[in-house]
């Protein structure tokens, strides 16, 4: 009987592992290839109606019109997004599971929640899908003529006054934490469930400030609030003629909030980079615009590696600040 000897049989297995590994590669090539093959299911944190679930109706419909299946969006509300997240990280690596969320989710939620996942080191950035700057409004009472008159009667009456905002933990508190820390004013914060009910007390002068995402537009441009500032690295386009507070004097003070596209870990690179070129596209149609301006938002898009950094720079800050601050949702 024939023997091969074991420098034949080293090679036939090399040759033959060789073989499987192509085969994998052209299967998976091919499966790539065909993506999307079935409907993509995109998952948002927040209840219908809201900024990020607007933002996501958007991004849902202008990428089944090019990809050429049906996107949908599935509400998935709780814990600052964090059901929402848990549900993505759980999800197949397939391409067919994506997630968009204020970036608040990844770089907040971690410090203020003891919580099961880490979505920096689970979920794995896509794009950056637009932002919303904050506002620094005043109840209709207040006799500040602009916002630096405004921190020094702050400064001078310490705890006297009182800001709202949409929740605890949530961006808005955020930045009334860093307003706070920035300016050296003290102030009692009253938190509500949803940036409407913290803007109403402001109007009734029942809170003194608000830190507002957009929602009060409408009351600025009829005068029944003013508006002294904008807590972000620029003017907004809304409202070009009121200033920064960095450009007052108070800088390290932005804080805008921001909206991305997260997939599961695993996620194929190539399917990854396919929707952030579609995203791209869609954040360029005038249409978008119109949209995300009635929400008081702009589609401002970051490439992946410019949304990575954003991620790496909120997360240091805010980490900071909700340490510092002792904020502590649970």
């Amino acid at each position: 009987m024939f023997t091969s000897s074991p420098s034949t049989l080293r090679r036939r297995l090399v040759c033959g592992a060789a073989a499987t590994l192509c085969s994998l590669a052209a299967i998976g090539g091919a499966q790539a290839q065909s993506w999307p093959a079935k409907p993509i299911k995109i998952v948002v944190g927040f209840a219908p109606g809201g900024t990020t679930d607007v933002m996501a109706r958007v991004m849902a419909q202008s990428l089944g019109e090019a990809l050429g299946q049906p996107v949908v969006v599935d509400n998935k509300p709780g814990a600052s997004g964090n059901v929402a997240a848990s549900e993505v990280i759980r999800a197949a690596a397939d391409g067919y599971t994506f997630l968009v969320a204020p970036t608040s989710f990844e770089t907040a939620n971690p410090f203020l929640f003891k919580q099961t996942i880490a979505p920096a080191k689970d979920l794995t950035p896509v794009v950056g899908v637009g932002r919303s700057q904050m506002y620094l409004l005043v109840k209709p009472e207040s006799t500040a003529k602009d916002a630096k008159d405004f921190v020094a009667y702050a400064r001078a009456h310490p705890g006297k006054l009182s800001y709202s905002s949409a929740g605890a933990g949530t961006p808005p508190h955020l930045a009334g934490e860093l307003f706070k820390k920035v300016t050296g004013v003290f102030a009692t914060h009253i938190p509500y469930r949803g940036a409407a009910p913290a803007l109403q007390d402001v109007l009734a002068n029942q809170a003194d400030y608000v830190f507002d995402p957009g929602i009060g537009f409408p009351h600025v441009r009829s005068g029944k609030v003013r508006m002294l500032a904008v807590a972000g690295a620029k003017r907004s386009s809304f409202f070009p003629e009121v200033p920064t507070l960095a450009e007052l004097g108070f800088k390290g003070a932005e804080l805008d909030i921001w909206f991305g596209m997260w997939a599961p870990n695993g996620t194929p690179a190539d399917v990854t980079a396919r929707m952030g070129r579609e995203i791209a596209k869609a954040l360029a149609n005038p249409n978008t615009k119109t949209r995300y301006e009635a929400l008081g938002a702009e589609p401002v898009g970051l490439d992946n590696a410019e949304f990575k950094t954003l991620l790496t720079q909120e997360a240091q800050t805010l980490s900071a600040l909700i340490k510092e601050a002792k904020i502590n949702i649970d």
